[in-house]
């Protein structure tokens, strides 16, 4: 039995249960729904200025609340005016949706590391204490997952990882050391998370026939999901579910 066995079994839903403005993503209303329907839940974790960490995915609130301004600058007085959308659902903090959540279903957390490697983790490891559920952490940096290692060898620890062939941001040589997973050795993570978009990878493939788990995100029609089953132990969907 791996680490991560309990991210296998069922679909996981990617920021929730969403769907358009009746249910927002990484918002209550949507985990609720997942844990209606007894879905895993994945969500993002970002530290603000005032030290809080929220739920929300994107570095700017400019898509889901029509305000160009970074969420790592802002404070919970700030966040606490925004709405998603055009609906009353705000940006919840972790806290609330742990309260909400309450260990009847596993959570997924991406950590979204905009500060200084353990700033972020040290926090969200400070909110879970006591936290009876199942939880595992993913990240991008393996530094993120190094840390982890030392300070919560205890939790299991996702790379996340694509081919990155549209991120004009990234150079030729670092991107296809992302892809290929050249760092996975700094990170020795638990189980892999990779855009099932760029599979199938033989790096990916390798791993996984070492016993390695591999998750596929994200996954957005049945037909994506049969298709990323063939190289993924498990997907991470959103608006199938």
């Amino acid at each position: 039995m791996s680490k991560v066995d309990f991210l296998l079994h069922l679909p996981i839903a990617h920021r929730g249960l969403h769907k358009g403005l009746s249910a927002p993503e990484n918002t209550l209303v949507a985990f609720q729904k997942a844990v209606d329907g007894h879905f895993p839940i994945e969500l993002d974790c970002h530290m603000i200025k005032s030290g809080e960490v929220v739920v929300f995915h994107d570095d700017s609130f400019m898509r889901m609340c029509g305000i160009d301004k970074e969420v790592a600058n802002c404070t919970l007085t700030e966040v606490r005016e925004l709405f998603i959308k055009r609906t009353r659902e705000r940006i919840p903090l972790l806290s609330e949706v742990l309260a909400a959540i309450n260990g009847k279903v596993p959570i997924l957390i991406e950590l979204k590391c905009d500060q200084p490697t353990g700033k972020l983790e040290q926090a969200v490891l400070n909110i879970l204490k006591g936290y009876k559920g199942k939880y595992a952490f993913q990240s991008f940096s393996p530094l993120t997952l190094r840390w982890l290692k030392k300070h919560a060898p205890e939790a299991p620890r996702g790379l996340l990882a694509s081919d990155f062939k549209n991120d004009k941001t990234i150079a030729r040589i670092p991107r296809i050391a992302l892809k290929n997973l050249w760092l996975f050795p700094i990170a020795k993570p638990d189980f892999i998370s990779y855009n099932f978009r760029a599979l199938p990878n033989k790096r990916v493939e390798k791993l996984r026939n070492q016993g390695i788990p591999v998750l596929g995100w994200t996954i957005r029609k049945v037909s994506e999901s049969r298709e990323a089953l063939k190289y993924c132990d498990n997907v991470i969907c959103e608006e199938i579910l």
